[in-house]
């Protein structure tokens, strides 16, 4: 059942040689795209990106490495234009068949303060004054959970009438856990999608039963790196992996889909000896007494991998979980595991940085499963 979920053509940046079959198909523009998790699973769902919008220049290095042929623009995008981002990118009006986004989440995130004045909750509303301006056929928001609790009625309200007077019929919001779609995390997701009147609404993806993918099928593989390697600080590892599960199989790839020999992010914390004790104390299953760091079990699946703050508000660290056999937090390459990129996707930065690119982004598989929905609807609309 797996494989079934993963598989599918390889990402249009993966496969540059196979570029021109690609110009007919619907096209995606990824506003609010960050290093592009929500990016790769339209992709992989058969749009052609035609570009990537951000107002922070790393994300968009780190986005721009992992897909060369997608134009990327650094732009403000509560003050931007939606003729100004075309223009830009040297987009023709009329020719996006959709436009997507994860407006940033963090004032509406259950575990941040939640503030209604948050600056951060503006993205909701400019995202949909975008999909006004530029007028796709078709518009997918994602953002958290808390978006849908009472105390910001008001922004999904403006949100709604903002698209809905602009000639777009929506459909009802939709709470996705990435967990019933092959992701190995438990991971609730609010979604939106809509379309122009005349246009057929596409519906929101069932669950799919069966997967049952777990944290062993995500990360076994990887173990092996901390007995060979005893260089904690070495973040490429160019050795031999463990016996793959069928899901990790298939993220063992390079970005032609042959074997991966260069595996990044495999750079693990030093902790000091107390902590290192406190972990190796705590039972998998069980949350660390100290930092309250969950520790992962084999059989499970990962809480949600967090983001934590930008250095506007902190630069707090978000918990991460525990490894299940090592007394260590999971690597930068685990936690991709977790959220279903592939081995050849690239993070840049610090592990902190590396930890927020992964943290803020829609599970790949997760938004191949949404996309996918549209993709259909568009095609045989056409």
């Amino acid at each position: 059942m797996v494989r079934g979920i993963l598989k599918g053509k390889l990402p249009y940046a993966a496969r540059p040689k196979m570029a021109k079959l690609c110009d007919k198909s619907p096209t995606a523009l990824d506003l609010f795209c960050g290093a592009g998790g929500l990016s790769l699973g339209l992709l992989q769902s058969g749009f052609r990106l035609v570009g990537g919008v951000d107002n922070d220049q790393h994300v968009l290095d780190v986005h721009k490495t992992n897909f060369p042929r997608v134009p990327i623009l650094k732009s403000d995008l509560v003050s931007a234009s939606g003729s100004s981002i075309l223009e830009s990118l040297k987009l023709r009006p009329g020719s996006i068949d959709l436009v997507s986004g994860g407006p940033p989440c963090q004032g509406f995130s259950a575990g941040g303060v939640q503030g209604p004045h948050d600056c951060r909750n503006q993205g909701v509303l400019a995202f949909a004054r975008l999909v006004s301006e530029i007028r796709p056929r078709y518009f997918l928001m994602e953002n958290v959970h808390g978006f849908l609790f009472k105390k910001h009625s008001s922004f999904r309200k403006q949100f709604c009438s903002s698209l809905e007077l602009a000639g777009y019929t929506l459909k009802p919001f939709a709470l996705l856990n990435a967990a019933d779609f092959g992701v190995p995390q438990r991971r609730r997701r609010v979604f939106v999608t809509g379309c122009l009147a005349d246009e057929i609404l596409a519906d929101y993806p069932a669950p799919v039963a069966g997967t049952g993918t777990t944290v062993h099928d995500a990360i076994a593989d990887l173990a092996l790196i901390d007995a060979i390697s005893h260089d904690q600080d070495e973040d490429v590892f160019l050795g031999e992996l463990g016996k793959p599960s069928v899901y990790s199989e298939l993220l063992r790839v390079n970005r032609l889909g042959g074997p991966i020999k260069r595996l990044t992010g495999c750079q693990r914390t030093r902790h000091s000896k107390v902590v290192v004790r406190r972990f190796k104390s705590t039972k998998p299953g069980e949350q660390e007494q100290v930092s309250r760091f969950y520790r992962l079990r084999w059989p499970g699946i990962s809480p949600t991998i967090r983001a934590g703050t930008g250095p506007e508000h902190g630069s707090f660290t978000a918990p991460r979980p525990i490894h299940p056999k090592w007394p260590r937090c999971i690597t930068v390459r685990e936690a991709a595991r977790l959220h279903t990129f592939p081995d050849w996707f690239e993070f840049g930065g610090t592990r902190w940085q590396g930890f927020r690119q992964i943290g803020n982004s829609v599970p790949p598989l997760l938004a191949k499963a949404v996309a996918s929905k549209i993709f259909s609807v568009l095609v045989h609309s056409d």
